[in-house]
């Protein structure tokens, strides 16, 4: 190969191994609590919080797990109208608020895992665009439902994540 073939060989390398190097954003922790009437709702968690701040709330999705993460329930905020998601707020399962953009929300089965992911308007290349976590809906032996957050270093098990309550 002549030196001048080799040259833009080179530069592409060179290129590929810079855009190698630059990390992805790393995804944040979101926290999800029961609201009234045991329906989920959905935050940052108080560690993000602390470590970066209350990111800009851009869209909250509720999506099935297992099944290609179908999205069950979607509501995103305007820009221009965005505002932070603190630890202290939120956000509600099928959105109470309005004036926000929103599909109908699909009804949640006890048993079953669901993924909810918090976008956030970007901040810089540190701060998470994104806060993901895993909940279910957990029957308990008296039949009540409870939201149950499930850690992100939890193992499915022959429970479910805790989701399905021994007999």
């Amino acid at each position: 190969m002549s030196p001048q073939n080799t040259y833009p060989l080179a530069l592409l390398l060179a290129a590929a191994s810079v855009s190698a190097a630059v990390p992805a954003p790393r995804i944040g922790e979101a926290e999800v609590r029961e609201s009234v009437g045991a329906n989920p709702c959905f935050t940052i968690s108080e560690k993000e919080e602390r470590r970066g701040g209350a990111p800009n709330f851009k869209s909250v999705t509720v999506s099935e797990t297992g099944k290609g993460h179908k999205p069950l329930w979607t509501m995103a905020i305007p820009a221009e109208r965005s505002f932070p998601v603190l630890y202290s707020m939120c956000i509600p399962y099928a959105g109470r608020v309005q004036a926000l953009p929103k599909t109908p929300a699909a009804t949640l089965d006890a048993g079953k895992v669901y993924e909810v992911r918090i976008d956030a308007v970007e901040r810089g290349p540190e701060a998470p665009r994104l806060y993901s976590a895993r909940f279910c809906l957990a029957k308990q032996r008296d039949g009540a439902i409870i939201v149950h957050h499930i850690d992100a270093g939890a193992h499915e098990g022959r429970h479910l994540y805790g989701c399905i309550v021994p007999k």
